[in-house]
């Protein structure tokens, strides 16, 4: 490879949460923007479908201001790639579904949930999350 292109690093894929959908409102954190400069690089913002079905469900069965809040997340979430979970992953829980992908590719997780971050932390899979509720931060290298 020539020297010139070393520094280009590849596209970095984030598997989202429900949770991080919800921040825009929650914490007013324009998640999209604030992900630019703590990355500072390419990145993918990935919805695996089980989190989809999570969100379509709360839109559609939760209390008023849960399905306005997830109608909003899942506006937002128009604006990543969709991923289609099939065979054995089809039946996993949202999480679960999120750290079977995030072993398997090796790749980030954008999420608020404790229990979920301490998991994938005990794999090294680094995490985003918010930081006293006005930042985003990472734990982990990237």
């Amino acid at each position: 490879m020539s020297p010139e292109f070393k520094h280009i690093k590849k596209t970095l894929r984030i598997i989202l949460d429900s949770n991080a959908l919800f921040i825009p409102l929650q914490f007013r954190i324009d998640i999209f923007e604030e992900l630019k400069p703590l990355l500072n690089r390419k990145f993918e913002l990935i919805l695996l479908s089980p989190i989809r079905q999570e969100l379509q469900k709360l839109a559609e069965k939760g209390s008023p201001k849960m399905r306005k809040n997830a109608s909003y997340a899942l506006e937002t979430a128009e604006k990543c790639k969709l991923v289609e979970l099939e065979g054995k992953y089809a039946v996993f829980s949202p999480d679960d579904a999120i750290f079977q992908m995030a072993r398997e590719w090796e790749c980030s997780v954008f999420t608020n949930d404790r229990k979920l971050r301490k998991r994938l932390r005990n794999i090294n899979v680094p995490v985003i999350y918010v930081r006293q509720k006005s930042r985003l931060e990472i734990d982990g290298g990237i």
